[in-house]
């Protein structure tokens, strides 16, 4: 039962793994533009 429970954690750290360099987790990028208003005296 161990033994089955230690293989089933590595595979899923090696799915984790193959998950985070072969998927997309890049964040979308999008320009954004919003006013500030500068209180000088």
């Amino acid at each position: 039962m161990g033994r089955i429970l230690g293989l089933l954690v590595v595979l899923g750290v090696v799915a984790l793994a193959g998950y985070a360099y072969l998927g997309d987790l890049t964040p979308p990028v999008a320009q954004v533009t919003k006013p500030v208003v500068l209180d000088v005296d």
